[in-house]
């Protein structure tokens, strides 16, 4: 196997820029990932560890010299809704279910990879991704305000969350409140004016040193208490809680599973994409499941739960330098350093200022501008979008995901089953215009310049039929030629086949001749297979459009108009 594709080659110059690239990257990421563990319900230390061992398995294995994989908002949220109720938050049996959960979905990947489904990432449309991501974003925001306001709440569910939270704002803890809307303003106010500082960071820092020396834990503002110090114990020894479980509960896991990889195929795919083409730079999707099936075996041998290939924190590398995964590999360096000597100052920091990490990280996943594009350029698809975010609120984020692929489906099946089709008729300029298919609708008199805008199959062959016999009506026809424009037909299966053959009888049967022009090679190949050719006739399958006019005029042109 071709390993560390994604650092090679090596050159000293690079890879020094790299590393400090990393550094940069770690004094950014480390906050962030401690909001990440907090949606996922573990321990804040598991964030540390998404950014050890995964960002290591993932620079061996895979194909992208840009991409981080590690913690990531999306993939904590599923794994966080779907396992919920099923164990209390960051108790071991939890954590051994995260563990669980991030094999079976480096499984679920490493058989897509065997089985090169990579291309299913295409069938998650960015439109429905943005309705995901947004809907997550409100989730995630509300589940986080208990612990800005000091309030107390005992729902799951958002919109109950939500309030429970208006209901109890009245006993909010005045000292929490403060410093929650402190952190998030002075956060907030260095990403407006000064985007280049991490905020985060400083506010963390910050914030520890403050609980540290004013004992902000005696004075009513809780702490996330001690944190595990040192490098993560390797093993899987969760796996055998497996065999203690009954099968509805397996099925759960594998459905969770199934929901965090759905999500990393389309997530990891688009973001790899996008910064190899940024950059003149080739990835391929399948070797890249083989890094991130290896980076979730990673996660799960360190105790910590599901990653995804994050386009923020990839963002976040790009920005501070980065372009290989020596700067990944630098990354894991500084966080092993921090895991051996600074998780005890840790344990100073608020719970209210993780919350208000995590809020921040729900505010990035809310693309309000990208929802504004949606709607001014495509109402139908804002409403996809909408609808995809209130499902992800209201029933769960599993749901969402589930909903999100069925719709980006659906959308893909429309398209083929109502495809833009019509009439073509000539401009003055010499281009042509398509006009729906109607009676009495024509390209000249006598003659229909059909064009069909998808290939042909069982699902949509009746609608090709149902249009073509419109612009022969009314009966007796004044139409003599229909020729299709077979352009984007690019298949044909056996019922569309056999459907065309019927059409063909019928028309010549009405005194109407069928033809095709600009039939592609391999739509050519499905014609002969099925016996087409056959009945249509090989002299009506022309190459172009007005070769197939030429024909029809010589064909209708009565006798004795020769010229001279």
């Amino acid at each position: 196997m071709n390993l560390f594709r994604g650092l090679r080659p090596i050159q000293r110059a690079a890879a020094l820029r790299d590393a400090l690239a990393g550094v940069v990257m770690a004094a950014m990421d480390i906050p962030q990932v401690l909001g990440y563990s907090k949606i996922a319900g573990m321990p804040v230390v598991t964030g540390l560890y998404s950014l050890l061992l995964p960002l290591l398995a993932f620079a061996a294995f895979g194909s992208s010299r840009y991409l981080v994989v590690a913690a990531d908002s999306a993939t904590a949220a599923i794994f966080a809704d779907g396992i919920s109720g099923a164990a209390p938050p960051a108790s071991a049996q939890y954590i051994a279910l995260a563990c669980i959960v991030a094999v079976l979905t480096a499984i679920i990947l490493l058989l897509a990879r065997q089985l090169r489904l990579g291309f299913i990432a295409d069938f998650l449309s960015r439109t429905v991704l943005v309705g995901f991501l947004t809907g997550v974003g409100f989730q995630v925001g509300i589940s986080v305000l208990s612990e800005m306001f000091g309030v107390p709440v005992d729902s799951r569910r958002p919109v109950v969350q939500l309030w429970e939270v208006a209901r109890g704002l009245p006993h909010a803890s005045l000292p929490t409140v403060l410093l929650s809307t402190s952190v998030l303003a002075f956060v907030l106010l260095l990403r407006h004016f000064t985007p280049k500082v991490p905020g985060a960071l400083v506010a963390v820092v910050g914030a520890l040193s403050a609980s540290a020396a004013w004992n902000f834990a005696g004075h009513g503002i809780a702490t996330i208490g001690p944190v595990a110090g040192g490098l993560p114990h390797l093993g899987l020894m969760a796996l055998l809680s497996l065999r203690e479980m009954n099968r509805k509960e397996v099925e759960l896991l594998v459905t969770v599973s199934a929901s965090c990889a759905v999500m990393i195929l389309t997530q990891s795919a688009a973001t790899a994409r996008v910064y190899a083409a940024k950059h003149y730079e080739k990835v391929d999707e399948n070797i890249d499941l083989y890094g991130l099936s290896a980076a979730n075996v990673a996660a799960a041998m360190s105790g910590g739960f599901v990653v995804n290939g994050s386009p923020t924190q990839t963002a976040m590398m790009e920005e501070a330098g980065g372009k290989s995964q020596m700067a990944q590999v630098a990354t894991a360096v500084v966080v092993g350093l921090v895991l051996l000597f600074l998780t005890v100052p840790l344990q100073y920091l608020p719970t209210c200022v993780l919350g208000v990490l995590v809020f921040l990280v729900a505010l990035r996943l809310i693309d309000f501008k990208e929802l504004h594009n949606i709607r001014s350029e495509s109402p139908q698809e804002f409403a996809l979008a909408v609808m995809t975010a209130l499902v992800v609120v209201l029933v769960g984020v599993e749901e969402g995901i589930v909903l999100a692929m069925l719709v980006s489906l659906a959308r893909v099946v429309r398209h083929d089953y109502h495809p833009h089709s019509g009439v073509l008729q000539a401009n003055p300029d010499g281009s042509w215009r398509l006009v729906p298919a109607a009676p009495h609708v024509v390209t000249e008199p006598g003659l229909v310049l059909y064009r069909f805008g998808a290939e042909l199959f069982y699902a949509n062959a009746g609608r090709f039929i149902e249009e073509v016999t419109q612009v022969v009506q009314p009966m007796p026809s004044a139409v003599k030629w229909v020729v299709v424009d077979a352009e984007a037909m690019t298949h044909l299966d056996y019922t569309a086949a056999r459907i065309l053959q019927a059409l063909k009888r019928n028309l010549t049967e009405a005194g109407i001749v069928l033809a095709f022009a600009r039939v592609p090679w391999d739509l050519k190949s499905d014609f002969d297979r099925h016996h087409v050719t056959e009945a249509i006739g090989p002299d009506r399958l022309f190459n172009k459009l007005h070769e197939a006019t030429a024909a029809f005029e010589a064909a209708v042109k009565p006798p004795g108009r020769d010229a001279g």
